[in-house]
């Protein structure tokens, strides 16, 4: 989680100090149109999915980390895969958390795109994000029919507990 959060703000901090509003860089000039740095904003959701609700996202980011955080001490050693993810989900998480206190947006920069079919402009938080999600599903998938009904009545003995207090 601290390594995600490190390197997402220090990059952002980098495309901040570096870069105007809209201006691309070609770091790999080869990649280009594939792979570029373009710095954007998002004040929304995922591809700028309702701007206006900046604030809301802020505060859902705030309880996702703190559920994720409470959820990680039931999640058995060798889940290895969904501890990492939910590291990886926490810290992008926070990491654009952060830039919706300093900017009010967070700061988009990595711009790939396929001509003609997408462009996309996110960072190394939200790619966080993914994979960490990604890797949580693996581990889900992987896990046999007992283990997945054990791990659902720890959830839930927690989530009551939690409401008791």
């Amino acid at each position: 989680m601290i390594v995600v959060l490190l390197l997402d703000q220090i990059s952002k901090r980098w495309v901040v100090d570096n870069l105007v509003m809209g201006e691309t860089f070609q770091p790999i000039p080869a990649l280009v149109p594939f792979f570029q740095m373009t710095r954007s904003e998002n004040t929304g959701a995922a591809f700028g999915l309702l701007p206006q609700a900046a604030d809301l996202f802020l505060i859902i980011a705030v309880v996702v980390v703190v559920a994720l955080i409470l959820f990680y001490r039931q999640i058995p050693d060798h889940a290895r895969f969904t501890r990492f993810g939910v590291g990886l989900v926490c810290g992008g998480a926070l990491g654009n958390a952060l830039n919706r206190l300093e900017y009010g947006a967070v700061v988009d920069f990595i711009h790939y795109q396929i001509p003609g079919v997408i462009s996309n402009v996110s960072n190394l938080a939200d790619h966080a994000i993914v994979i960490g999600v990604i890797l949580i599903v693996i581990e889900s998938w992987r896990a046999d029919p007992d283990e997945r009904a054990a791990q659902s009545r720890r959830v839930m003995k927690q989530d009551r507990s939690i409401g008791d207090d």
